[in-house]
């Protein structure tokens, strides 16, 4: 399946995009879509474990990802 991710500031910087559209298989988990990530051109710039939302929730690498699901990479912010 395909599924759309979110990406934003550095990361969107990063891949060229505001998102990308990346295929996984049907039982995928984070982890995966990650993976699928990484095979794109600029994805050496991410960290090794970056901070991903399924949803909208915070999301581990084994959290499961089905079709129509909604999910971004959150790069660090500082502030002050």
């Amino acid at each position: 399946m395909s599924i759309n991710v979110l990406l934003f500031a550095s990361y969107a910087d990063a891949l060229g995009a505001p998102s990308i559209c990346v295929d996984i298989p049907a039982d995928a988990t984070v982890a995966d879509v990650l993976a699928a990530i990484r095979l794109q051109p600029g994805a050496g710039l991410l960290p090794a474990k970056p901070l991903v939302a399924v949803n909208q929730k915070y999301a581990r690498s084994t959290t499961s990802v089905k079709h129509g699901d909604e999910v971004a990479l959150i790069p660090p912010v500082a502030g002050g």
